[in-house]
């Protein structure tokens, strides 16, 4: 395994600005070929690497045309080798395609400012992002602000952007997402495990699970049993009803219970998953025309149905 640190100047690449903001250390910025073997994982980086659908198409590319867009990374804090910030799914293409060089750009920085970057490129890269990566990753960020600002200075740089002493509107700024729905999704992680996942699979809504996580770890076990043994995604209303109870300390299993049943549940969820049923249907057919296909066979066979019922009746 490689283990010395490339020389810029003997794999001369095209220079490029720095993927977020220029560098005062001679080097940086300028994207060198590193040995893939040598690069690690950033530590509880909570971003997932791309289905298999997604990542052969990956593999597909960089077997064709190679790397486009430099990784970034950092000398590796725990020995040898560096770090990656961003790009683990371009990293994990070519192991895949049998790639033992990539194009990089090196960034020696601080554990916080590589959070920052590091969930900033995601954000910015990746075009749909589970609640639960999104909350990690807002949470990661946000604390890594805190303690930056925390520091003698009170208020720190990142890439020539001052940051405001409001932990949430920072994050806010480098996002599309508001405030509000940041706050949201950061409070997500008062979530039991169980109740993340259905969050992830659509199963449950964001705004009734922020009020659910309001809950202690038990009652959150109570409600996602109930939620799957029903298959019933909560109301906003029936899960601040839920939280009230919470407040109040009048919540128990029964309470539970009445609070998701009385009332009628907002939607039925029925998942079908694409994995399963997209055999049947050519490739590129959309989930708006999976859709459509799926109803127009419902109701040709609810016509069927009908008159062979009628039929049977005449007899």
């Amino acid at each position: 395994m490689s283990t010395k640190k490339p020389n810029a100047s003997e794999m001369p690449l095209p220079l490029y600005k720095s993927i977020f903001g220029e560098s005062g250390k001679e080097g940086e910025g300028l994207p060198i070929k590193l040995v893939i073997d040598d690069l690690h994982p950033f530590p509880k980086q909570p971003f997932r690497l791309y289905t298999e659908e997604k990542m052969k198409e990956m593999v597909d590319s960089v077997t064709e045309f190679g790397v486009i867009s430099p990784i970034i990374v950092r000398p590796n804090p725990e020995g040898e080798g560096y770090e990656i910030i961003s790009g683990h799914n371009r990293v994990e293409a070519c192991r895949r395609a049998n790639i033992n060089q990539i194009p990089a750009i090196i960034r020696d920085v601080d554990d916080d400012t590589a959070i920052i970057l590091m969930v900033d490129s995601n954000l910015r890269q990746r075009d749909k992002l589970l609640p639960s990566e999104k909350a990690k990753a807002y949470q990661m960020k946000m604390d890594a602000l805190r303690r930056k600002m925390g520091r003698p200075l009170k208020k720190s740089r990142h890439d020539g952007e001052t940051f405001s002493g409001n932990t949430v509107d920072d994050v806010a700024e480098q996002s599309e997402d508001s405030v509000r729905q940041i706050q949201r999704f950061i409070r997500l992680n008062s979530l039991s495990p169980a109740l993340m996942d259905m969050v992830d699979e659509g199963k449950l809504a964001l705004t009734p699970a922020v009020e659910i996580s309001y809950l202690d770890e038990g009652d959150q076990e109570i409600v996602q049993e109930i939620l799957a043994r029903d298959q019933v995604s909560p109301s906003l209303s029936q899960a601040q009803k839920l939280r009230k109870l919470s407040d109040d300390k009048k919540i128990n299993d029964t309470e539970i219970d009445r609070a998701l049943t009385v009332e009628k549940p907002m939607y039925e969820t029925i998942v079908f998953r694409r994995n399963k049923i997209e055999r049947f249907f050519p490739d590129g057919t959309t989930g708006q025309e999976i859709e459509r296909t799926i109803y127009r066979l419902l109701e040709r066979y609810q016509r069927e149905w009908e008159a062979e019922r009628n039929v049977d009746m005449e007899r």
